[in-house]
């Protein structure tokens, strides 16, 4: 039985998020229909991050086994002709090993957040970025991150709903740049908290308004209390880039 990895680009707007739900439309469901619409078989994919609703995708990757044995790149054609109109391509398709698992064999995650500051509304990067109406300091906000990296207890960055059984992340990289009216954040890590990304951008912002110090994002991680986070950023701005394996 074949096992096929695919690497899919998606515009989270119109989902409830990856994991299936049954209060709407996700990712994970409507690959799903598309995978027994070309092939008759019924199997739920796996992905390697269950992003929330109305997070995108640049490089989330799934899996899934076949009974039959599909060339790689008819898979590909095949569920991109299914998925229309939904906002969801498969970039890739490849077979795999039995062994490899989209979420347990992952060895780190890269999120991108972006965050866009001025007056005017957002037209072309509506809902895709945070729309912020005054400047950020981007090099205040980044010297303040680099108390988040490392091996930490993240309670304060994590949702009360978070079903992880430890609170306690290794944070590889978060890195915050800056061009013109746009502030990227780089968040990378074998695996994440609910919301942790979200509410880390949450309390960087309010280092970039001035109203935080580098002190204080410190202190928040370290009371290891959730009321100590920030406001948590929008789905809108987060995106998951791709997973190494």
């Amino acid at each position: 039985m074949p096992r096929y990895k695919l690497v899919l680009e998606y515009d989270g707007m119109p989902f409830v998020g990856w994991q299936l739900q049954e209060n709407g439309l996700s990712v994970q469901g409507r690959l799903t229909e598309a995978i027994k619409a070309f092939s008759g078989e019924d199997t739920v994919p796996r992905g390697a991050g269950r992003t929330d609703a109305g997070v995108h995708a640049l490089g989330q990757v799934a899996h899934f086994d076949l009974a039959k044995d599909w060339e790689p790149d008819k898979v590909r054609d095949a569920l991109n002709a299914q998925l229309r109109p939904d906002p969801v391509s498969v970039l890739a398709c490849e077979r795999v090993p039995d062994s490899f698992d989209a979420r347990f064999s992952a060895s780190a995650r890269h999120y991108l957040y972006r965050i866009v500051t001025r007056r005017s509304p957002l037209a072309l990067d509506r809902n895709r970025a945070w729309h912020v109406l005054h400047a950020l300091d981007a090099g205040a906000m980044h010297d303040a991150a680099q108390a988040l990296v490392g091996h930490h207890d993240f309670t304060t960055f994590r949702s009360s709903e978070c079903q992880a059984a430890s609170p306690v992340k290794t944070l590889d990289r978060l890195a915050v740049t800056g061009t013109g009216n746009e502030i990227r954040i780089e968040a990378s890590a074998r695996s994440f908290l609910h919301n942790q990304v979200r509410s880390m951008v949450g309390s960087l912002k309010l280092v970039g308004e001035g109203r935080w110090t580098a002190h204080d994002l410190r202190k928040a991680l370290q009371v290891r209390d959730r009321a100590a986070c920030g406001p948590v950023a929008p789905a809108c701005g987060l995106y998951l880039v791709k997973v190494d394996y």
